[in-house]
């Protein structure tokens, strides 16, 4: 080892010394094993980078980089403001038909009246028993609590996973499960959930017609002008379909992304994917409707603001027919003069942020082998439905919307994640005045009513769309729809309820396939039928690493995943009770082989390469193993989740003391870790 000078009264020497510390910091940083270890081997390098790859994709240093290029292009864009259309505003039919062909809305008065009653019966069946609970989500490295109250319903067994959240579904009691007796809800409960089935099943039927074709589309929205011809042609033809496609987005906020810090972070851009999971306000998973609010004034939303500056597409005489309202003096459009220059400059910028920001959405959501994406084909299966609810009464602070002056956002731009590819999201949109169920319309008073908002995704050519919705409205979002462009949920003034049916990307999240890859760990594992010891069947490196994996996904993706959420399912739906206590089963089988793993890396006598390589592989998973258990612990003890009552409370399991005789490994690896390293060492 390498020793430093010794100081003495030479100054020369001190600067020595000083020089010496500054450029070799990690004799005083790390413990003294760490300094003698040798050189990381190539196989271990590449497989530390995957680590990193997977758990530090929202790192502090690329988040903070996106943070400041979303600032510079606000910056950049100024007190302008890009035009938005409304239902009033001339050219609106125009717009949509060109630039958001793939929304389609659905009047409330198109759907059956007694679907009505059981669909809003359920909400407020649910809110009243206490399944509609907050999400503690996890943002840029921290905890946020979601501004929405979200539950998942959906076929037995799936789960939906965003912002580091999984999801687990109440089973929908449709006829099939309740001939196999599947009891593990209330009757009032199991009522809820058969009538959100059979929303489902219309939603299925319904958007399946409707992508027959686009004149089909059109055809419907032809048919409903007549019906609603006193309000005028632009808004009848477009309301119903519109209503439609809205429906996937409140109810996804899952807003995936982010949708409660969305709203109420001001570092929290619109354009990030990560507003639409209901940190902004609503989404989730919700997922993004969830957290809807409308603007303070549903008028604003159908004007342009005196002073904004026209897109280039209006500029350029795409939409003849609009010209920005104003007050007081006539305002113009803004030509190609002066502004293209800029205004083409900040395109290229978003365009090239957007392109980094789908390569980051290209992940495993922490599967053993990830899959690659799905692409929806033949009839619509929604397979999940999230339900959101806000009363904007109760959010003390909404963010304004920067780019159009819609108004107040209870969900931030997004596009839904975790979705198969170009697969509908369908969305039912329900506003009362209170609990009771009172319905928005028959209140006193003007009320600003929920509206949704959607624009081409980093684009500032295109101008926005603004689309009202009433309670019982719904709203699909068809094609590509979604992928190629952005939507918000702008507030209202009442309570609202939405249930956002999806076709969820499930390949790595139903019971099903969890409990399929413990299989394919445990078939390792060798039991004598006699004296019940254990021994491990295969020891190739790629076999002991894939069973690591799975190890890993079982303890983190599922265990932990639904025990930081408290005893919240188990309090009104058992139906995941057993099958956590098998997988928590199969789990301690999977510790006992690690230990069987490390007694055969550290037992003398090997091959030195194929040891070596065992306990590289094994390194690994113990590295990444140990590190996650402290986030989580970190996690289950900060001070948010302190502020939960008991029955919500993150319950840090599974945990265990160090004089536990049942568990074969102890629960903090540190001093594993570095018997492993030291032995690395010494090849």
């Amino acid at each position: 080892m390498v020793t430093p000078p010794p100081p003495s009264g030479d100054p020369q020497a001190v600067n020595n010394l000083a020089h010496f510390w500054a450029y070799r910091p990690e004799y005083i940083k790390i413990p003294f094993i760490r300094v003698l270890q040798r050189p990381t081997s190539p196989l271990m390098k590449a497989r530390q980078c995957k680590h990193n790859s997977r758990n530090m994709k929202r790192s502090g240093d690329s988040e903070g980089e996106k943070r400041r290029k979303r600032r510079r292009l606000l910056h950049k864009l100024g007190d302008q403001k890009i035009p938005f259309l409304g239902p009033s505003d001339r050219g609106f039919q125009q717009l949509w038909d060109s630039s958001y062909s793939g929304l389609v809305l659905r009047r409330s008065c198109s759907l059956p009246a007694e679907l009505h009653g059981r669909v809003q019966a359920a909400f407020l069946t649910l809110r009243r028993k206490g399944c509609l609970l907050r999400d503690l989500v996890r943002v840029r490295d921290r905890d946020v609590f979601t501004a929405v109250s979200r539950a998942l319903l959906g076929e037995p067994g799936h789960t939906y996973r965003y912002l580091d959240t999984r999801l687990f579904a109440i089973p929908w009691h449709s006829e099939d499960t309740e001939v196999k007796g599947q009891n593990c809800c209330d009757p009032d409960l199991r009522a809820a959930c058969k009538a959100l089935w059979e929303l489902n099943t219309f939603f299925c039927s319904d958007v399946s017609q409707l992508k027959e074709g686009d004149r089909l589309t059109q055809c419907a929205k032809g048919e409903a002008e007549p019906k609603q011809g006193e309000e005028g042609d632009t808004e009848s033809k477009h309301s119903e379909d519109s209503k439609n496609s809205e429906g996937g987005d409140s109810g996804s906020r899952q807003s995936e992304e982010g949708d409660t810090e969305s709203k109420h972070s001001e570092e929290w851009d619109i354009e990030s994917k990560h507003s639409e999971e209901g940190c902004s306000g609503s989404k989730q998973e919700g997922e993004w409707e969830t957290g809807s609010k409308h603007s303070s004034e549903e008028g604003e939303s159908s004007q342009v603001k005196p002073g904004v500056t026209v897109g280039l597409e209006l500029s350029e005489g795409k939409f003849p027919g609009w010209a920005p309202k104003t007050s007081g003096t006539a305002t113009e459009p803004v030509g190609l003069g002066t502004q293209e220059k800029p205004v083409t400059q900040l395109k290229h910028s978003l365009s090239d942020y957007h392109i980094e920001n789908k390569a980051e959405q290209a992940s495993g959501q922490g599967c053993s082998q990830p899959s690659p994406p799905q692409v929806c084909t033949g009839p619509v299966k929604f397979n999940v439905t999230l339900l959101n609810y806000m009363n904007p009464a109760t959010i003390s602070q909404l963010k304004e919307e920067p780019y159009f002056g819609m108004g107040k956002m209870a969900v931030g731009w997004h596009h839904d994640e975790n979705l198969i590819t170009h697969s509908p999201v369908a969305v039912y949109s329900y506003s009362c005045h209170d609990d009771k169920g009172e319905s928005s319309e028959g209140g006193s008073g003007e009320k600003a009513c929920w509206r949704i908002g959607l624009k081409v995704a980093w684009d500032i050519h295109t101008p926005g769309l603004m689309l009202p919705l009433e309670s019982g409205d719904c709203y699909y979002m068809r094609d590509d729809l979604n992928s190629t462009h952005q939507h918000c949920v702008l507030a209202g003034d009442t309570a609202r309820f939405s249930s956002t049916h999806r076709v969820a990307e499930c390949s790595s999240g139903t019971l099903t396939y969890i409990q399929s890859q413990c299989q394919k760990a445990l078939s390792n594992l060798h039991t004598d039928p006699e004296t019940g010891s254990h021994s491990l069947l295969a020891l190739l490196p790629t076999t002991l690493q894939h069973c690591e994996q799975i190890h890993n996904e079982v303890e983190f993706e599922w265990l932990r995943q639904y025990w930081f959420q408290g005893q919240r399912y188990a309090r009104f739906c058992s139906w995941w009770t057993r099958p956590m206590e098998q997988l928590e089963k199969d789990w301690r089988l999977m510790e006992t082989m690690t230990m069987l793993f490390l007694a055969r890396v550290e037992e003398e006598g090997q091959a030195g390469e194929g040891r070596r390589e065992m306990a590289e592989t094994l390194l690994s998973a113990l590295t990444d193993r140990h590190q996650q258990r402290q986030t989580w612990r970190d996690r289950c003890h900060s001070s948010l989740a302190q502020t939960l009552p008991p029955e919500e409370a993150p319950v840090d399991r599974p945990f265990w003391g160090v004089d536990d005789p049942s568990m074969p490994l102890p629960f903090d690896l540190a001093d594993i870790i570095n018997r492993v390293e030291s032995l690395l060492w010494r090849m």
